[in-house]
C-alpha cells in the first residue's frame, strides 16, 4: 500500500464528502477507492469512515487520521515546492513583525541594502510593542526579545543577545546626585518600561554578586524609544537595551549609571509558525539581520 497515495485519497474523500466525487477528481473508480480505504482500515485495526447509502461521516479515529494526514501531505507539498522553486530564489511576500524600537533602530536601517539585493521580494514590516498572534496576522517571522521563549507551537531561533543597562542624562545626575550603589536607586526618579519583566524589580549582577532592587516607578511608558527620550530630557534613570542606548551614549546625551551593574541579558529570537523550516525569503532576511547584529 502506497501510504501517501492512500492519505491523499482519504483526504480527498473527506473534503469532497463522497467516494464518487473523490474518484472522479483522482481519475480512478469508486470501487478502487473503497477497496483502498478498507485495506487502510484493516491495517489500522479501526473504522475511519461510517457509510450508508445516503451519507458518510468520520469516526473519531477518522478525524484524527484526517488531521494528521493533512499535516503530512502539506509538509510534503511544502518541501517539493521549495525544491522546485529553487533554494536560492528569494521572492514572494515577506511579512515581518517586530517591536517599534527594534524595528526602527535595527531593522529599518538595514532594509535598503536587503531590498536592493532582492528586487523580486515584497516586504511588509509591522511594528507592535505587544506580542501579536503570528498565525492570525499572517506573519512569516516575528522578532521577539525575551530572557527565554516559552514552549509553544511556534519555533524560536536565537539570532543574537542584547545588553540591558541603566542610564541617565548628565544634567539629571548633576541635579539629583550620582548613584554609588544599587541601593541608591530607591532615592531616584525611575522611568519604568511597561512591557518589561523588570518593571517593578531590577535584578542586578555586579562585582559583589546579584541584588534585587524593588521599584515603584512614578513614570511608566510602553515604548523604549519614548523612555530613551525621557531619560535624555533629564526626567530620571531607567534601563535601556543596547540597540537603543548606543547612539545617545556615544553622543554623551546619556551616561551609564552604576556601570559595574547590569540586568540579565535577554536573547533576540526569530519566531516562525512552522516546524517545516524556513523558506528562502525568511532565511535571507534572518541571515541579513544576523549580520547586522554582529558587533
Amino acid at each position: 500500500m502506497d501510504k501517501l497515495s492512500v492519505m491523499h485519497a482519504f483526504r480527498r474523500i473527506v473534503e469532497r464528502g463522497s467516494f464518487a466525487r473523490a474518484a472522479e477528481d483522482l481519475g480512478v473508480s469508486p470501487a478502487l477507492l473503497s477497496r483502498e480505504i478498507k485495506l487502510l482500515e484493516e491495517s489500522l485495526g479501526t473504522t475511519l469512515l461510517t457509510r450508508t447509502t445516503r451519507s458518510m461521516s468520520l469516526t473519531d479515529a477518522g478525524r484524527l487520521y484526517y488531521d494528521e494526514a493533512t499535516g503530512i501531505l502539506d509538509a510534503v507539498t511544502h518541501v517539493e515546492t521549495r525544491i522546485r522553486d529553487g533554494a536560492g530564489a528569494v521572492r514572494g511576500h515577506l511579512k515581518v513583525n517586530a517591536s517599534s524600537s527594534f524595528g526602527q533602530t535595527v531593522i529599518a536601517p538595514t532594509l535598503p541594502e536587503f531590498l536592493e539585493a532582492h528586487p523580486d521580494l515584497r516586504l511588509t514590516l509591522s511594528m507592535d510593542d505587544r506580542v501579536v498572534d503570528m498565525v492570525e496576522g499572517g506573519f512569516d517571522v516575528s522578532i521577539r526579545i525575551r530572557p527565554a521563549m516559552p514552549d509553544s507551537a511556534l519555533v524560536a531561533r536565537r539570532i543574537g543577545t542584547m545588553r540591558q543597562r541603566i542610564f541617565a542624562a548628565p544634567a539629571y545626575l548633576e541635579r539629583a546626585g550620582k548613584l554609588q550603589t544599587p541601593q541608591d536607586i530607591a532615592h531616584h526618579r525611575v522611568i519604568g518600561f511597561l512591557l518589561a519583566d523588570h518593571l517593578t524589580s531590577w535584578t542586578l549582577s555586579g562585582p559583589s554578586g546579584s541584588i534585587v532592587v524593588d521599584l515603584d516607578p512614578p513614570v511608566r511608558v510602553g515604548n523604549s524609544l519614548v523612555l530613551r527620550d525621557l531619560l535624555i530630557a533629564g526626567q530620571g534613570v531607567g534601563t535601556l537595551p543596547d540597540f537603543v542606548s548606543d547612539a545617545p551614549e556615544s553622543r554623551g546625551d546619556l551616561v551609564r549609571v552604576l556601570p559595574d551593574w547590569e540586568l540579565p541579558a535577554p536573547e533576540i529570537f526569530a519566531v516562525t509558525a512552522s516546524r517545516l523550516g524556513m523558506d528562502a525569503k525568511v532565511t535571507a532576511f534572518l541571515d541579513h539581520l544576523r549580520a547586522a547584529l554582529r558587533p
